[in-house]
Parts: structure tokens; C-alpha cells; sequence
């Protein structure tokens, strides 16, 4: 059964991670045109000189008003300092934004710090462990797919017909199979 949204339409289908495709597109939309504000505005804080900062996705809430974006600042260095600084500054941020997308509404801003190059670095780590790569090594891999083998079908002598014996038919690729040869 498909949710409803209050005047009665259905709601946007989610993907796998729950994000409508309007959601995801609108969100890359955002995501570019916050890359284009940091790199072009400098902002007015002693904790953003000299920053690069990378975002690296955004999260909008199903009615496009919210968005939640991820970031990371170049290095690493300073992750929670650099993203109170972001949210300190949404506002100035939300309306440069406005100025470069066409939404109807320009979705509130808040900043997180993006752990996934984190966790990426930590799951890096322990598949270098001498003990894991071992245990790695002691799976055997699936096998790979094979087909199965063409059904023989085997055909009593018809009497009256001019072979003698059995015959063996093998299915003709896109027939039943029940055609002899």
C-alpha cells in the first residue's frame, strides 16, 4: 500500500537508502552549489582561513525544506571546529544558496562532519591485520556460475520411421524441445 500525502497524491517511491529521486537530485543540486558559495565567499571567521572544505553529501528531509549536509574538511584537521564555524554561518550560507538554485523554497542548513572517510580508514586497517588476512585466505571463494547442461530427450523407433535405434534430441535454442532432429 502506498503512503499518501495529505492532499491525496501518493508519495514520491524511496530508493534503497530512503531518499526519494527527487530528494537525491535536489540534494546534488545543493551540494554543487554549496561548493561553488564556500570556494567563491570567504567567510568572516577565523576558523574557516585557510580551510578547504569538502562536502561530500547532502540529506534533504522529504518536503525539501531541511538539509542536512556532510562535510570534511581538508586533512582532517580541526573536523568539529570547522563544522560549529559552518553552522554559525548558515544563514549567510542558506542565502547565497537561494541566489544559486531554483527551488521554490532554499532548504535550512545544518552541517555534520562526514565519518565515512573515517570508517573507511578504520575497515582499511583491519583488513591489513595479519590475523584477518589469514582468515581471508582460509575462505575458499564461491564458485563461479555455470550453466547447466542441455537436456537430452531420448526417443523410442517409431515404426515405420527410416532410423533404427534410439535417438537423442537436444532442445533448439528458443523451441520447447519437443521437435525431434
Amino acid at each position: 500500500m502506498k503512503t499518501q500525502h495529505r492532499k491525496g497524491r501518493p508519495s514520491p517511491k524511496p530508493t534503497r537508502n530512503g531518499a526519494s529521486q527527487r530528494q537525491l537530485r535536489a540534494g546534488e543540486l545543493i551540494r554543487h552549489a554549496l561548493v561553488q558559495v564556500l570556494y567563491e565567499d570567504e567567510l568572516q571567521d577565523e576558523t574557516m582561513v585557510g580551510v578547504s572544505v569538502t562536502v561530500t553529501e547532502v540529506r534533504l528531509s522529504p518536503d525539501l525544506r531541511n538539509a542536512t549536509v556532510f562535510v570534511e574538511p581538508l586533512g582532517g584537521a580541526h573536523a568539529e571546529e570547522v563544522v560549529k564555524a559552518l553552522n554559525r554561518h548558515t544563514g549567510f550560507l542558506r542565502g547565497r544558496l537561494g541566489h544559486a538554485i531554483d527551488m521554490k523554497f532554499t532548504p535550512a542548513l545544518r552541517f555534520r562532519h562526514d565519518v565515512s572517510f573515517e570508517d573507511a580508514a578504520r575497515m582499511a586497517r583491519l583488513f591489513d591485520n595479519p590475523k584477518i588476512r589469514e582468515d581471508l585466505a582460509k575462505v575458499e571463494p564461491e564458485p563461479a556460475f555455470e550453466a547447466p547442461a542441455p537436456v537430452h530427450r531420448v526417443t523410442p523407433k517409431v515404426p515405420g520411421s527410416k532410423t533404427s535405434g534410439l535417438r537423442t534430441t537436444a532442445p533448439r535454442k528458443g523451441g520447447n524441445g519437443d521437435r525431434g532432429a
